[in-house]
């Protein structure tokens, strides 16, 4: 990897908010606003209004429609603190049946560079972002996925990357090193071995995390670094809470089986666990 690579969070032009109006999305709402106003993106506010597979004809109707002027409400107080801030946004209201689908098909139809998501919601938009749904909406879409808790704040405290070698991993840091830049953020480094690991594969982490040191730096930006020994996600999530940090960043293992990958995996963990922003990045 070098620095003139190109970076699956380079642009940043286009960012999907997902929303269901509930309070479990309000940190992605504040969180997407606020990323679109730092990096001069375009803003899709987006919901989903589900299938009533229990009634028909014109009973069908009424509650679509009743269902749609609810989306409607929640989200016209949300484009309007994107205008105030100097956002350009637009809204956007699909109706379907499985809403992480619509979700990842209106991301990959406004060609959007991120995604970003509450960590719960009410069941017709996100029953539980901490699992199925959250495996499937990263595992199928096309970008890079933002999932915030409720009351996290990206500020630009630090950054905390996590890197293991690999090509998902210097993804993650390209990624990393492009937004740190935009938020004159620092970035901790992190790399995780356990316990019954050789040493040698401590050497390996300590060879990756100071040859990403050295790409970090020589682009202006302030790093420090950790190699913790422990279970993945309890380390990640500790050493987030112990550094302060507002953003998690690590790779994903691409497009393509991640949903199975992420069922009871680390990335489940790590999303579920922490107190601050995750972005799961793409390539």
């Amino acid at each position: 990897m070098t620095s003139t690579q190109s970076s699956p969070l380079g642009r940043l032009e286009k960012i999907l908010l997902a929303s269901d109006g509930s309070e479990f999305s309000a940190g992605a709402e504040r969180e997407g606003i606020n990323l679109a106003r730092l990096l001069g993106s375009h803003l899709y506010i987006m919901s989903v209004v589900s299938g009533f597979p229990e009634f028909d004809g014109v009973a069908l109707q009424d509650i679509i429609k009743k269902e749609e002027d609810k989306a409607h409400a929640y989200m016209d107080p949300i484009k309007s603190k994107a205008v105030e801030a100097g956002v350009k946004c637009e809204k956007i209201l699909r109706k379907g049946e499985t809403p992480y689908q619509e979700i990842v098909d209106t991301a990959e139809e406004q060609d959007v560079d991120l995604i970003v998501m509450g960590r719960h919601g009410k069941k017709n938009l996100m029953r539980l972002l901490v699992g199925a749904s959250t495996a499937q909406v990263i595992g199928d879409a096309h970008c890079s996925v933002l999932v915030t808790p409720r009351d996290s704040k990206i500020e630009g405290k630090n950054i905390l990357l996590a890197v293991d070698g690999s090509p998902y991993s210097d993804r993650a840091t390209t990624a990393a090193m492009n937004l740190a830049k935009r938020l004159k953020a620092p970035i901790t480094l992190i790399s995780v071995v356990y316990s019954e690991h050789k040493e040698s594969r401590r050497r390996d982490a300590e060879t990756v995390v100071e040859r990403t040191k050295k790409l970090l730096e020589v682009e202006g930006i302030s790093v420090e670094s950790r190699i913790v020994t422990g279970r993945y996600a309890e380390s990640i999530v500790e050493t987030a809470k112990d550094i302060g940090c507002d953003l998690i960043m690590v790779g994903s293992h691409g497009r393509t089986g991640l949903k199975k990958l992420l069922l009871g995996s680390v990335s489940e963990r790590v999303i579920g666990l922490a107190q601050c922003a995750v972005l799961v990045v793409k390539g």
